[in-house]
């Protein structure tokens, strides 16, 4: 049965977005993600976003495009209002609310403009911030552990791709973290500055990350003497982080770029 997929993009993060109502009962998500997020087999993106449309939000789950279970994406929760926008015509100041399994986060509609929808979305406070040394590759490292509704270790210094292939890849599956996590590198270039690169937990590296660019701003504010209100640039371009006494909040667009059809047979469960 051919199923609708709609691709969308913040930044180069992509993801494949399905409405629960039109997958079939006994479908194998697993298998499914796996499936469509092959670049070269599938359609091809970061993640697979499952949802139902509730008034004008929606609630969602997300897997990596290895199959893996993850709780939240800062930048497929905003690539899913970019999507329930264009279909509800919203204009600027409207509100979706967006249920995952790290909670709701409330995105405000600021503009859209030739099709892209920027959007300040209420990330929440980040939770067990600290700072820890792990062993990576036999030798003591620095890191920043936190959640961001999702497990996050940012390593604060130099920003390059040789480390991410071997520091930031190795520290997304070290023993510390049962569950993995995303990882990146940060190097705060000015107290308003901040630059990353990511490793993605399920995915490797991407060209951005909403809890990613969160998390590395809350390190770079609490242990690199970054401001509280930060651009943070990654190799898709530039958000915007704010911590404040209400919690972390991410502004950034987000595109729809595609409506296509899963015409291969669906897998199905057991």
């Amino acid at each position: 049965m051919p199923v609708t997929l709609v691709k969308a993009h913040a930044f180069g993060n992509d993801f494949l977005l399905v409405d629960e109502g039109i997958l079939p009962a006994d479908v194998d998500r697993v298998a499914f993600a796996r499936a469509t997020c092959e670049r070269h087999r599938g359609i091809g993106a970061d993640g697979l976003i499952v949802y139902a449309e509730q008034g004008t939000g929606a609630r969602m789950s997300l897997l990596n495009a290895d199959g893996s279970y993850s709780e939240v994406s800062g930048n497929g929760v905003r690539c899913l209002a970019a999507w329930i926008a264009t279909r509800n015509a919203m204009r600027p100041g409207a509100v979706v609310d967006i249920l995952t399994d790290a909670g709701v986060k409330r995105l405000e509609l600021l503009e859209e403009q030739q099709g892209q929808h920027v959007f300040r979305a209420d990330m929440g406070a980040p939770e067990h911030v600290r700072q820890e040394h792990l062993e990576v590759n036999g030798a003591l490292t620095d890191v920043v552990t936190l959640r961001v509704g999702n497990p996050q270790c940012v390593v604060l210094g130099e920003v390059s791709h040789d480390r991410l292939h071997t520091v930031a890849s190795a520290l997304a599956v070290h023993p510390h973290f049962p569950a993995g996590t995303n990882v990146e590198l940060a190097a705060v270039d000015a107290p308003d500055d901040v630059r990353i690169l990511i490793w993605e937990r399920g995915v490797g590296p991407t060209e951005a990350s909403g809890t990613g660019a969160c998390a590395a701003a809350v390190a770079a504010m609490q242990f690199g003497g970054a401001a509280r209100d930060v651009k943070v640039t990654s190799p898709g371009g530039t958000q915007r982080v704010e911590w404040t006494a209400a919690g972390l909040f991410l502004t950034g667009w987000a595109e729809v770029t595609a409506a296509c059809t899963w015409r291969p047979e669906i897998p199905r469960g057991a």
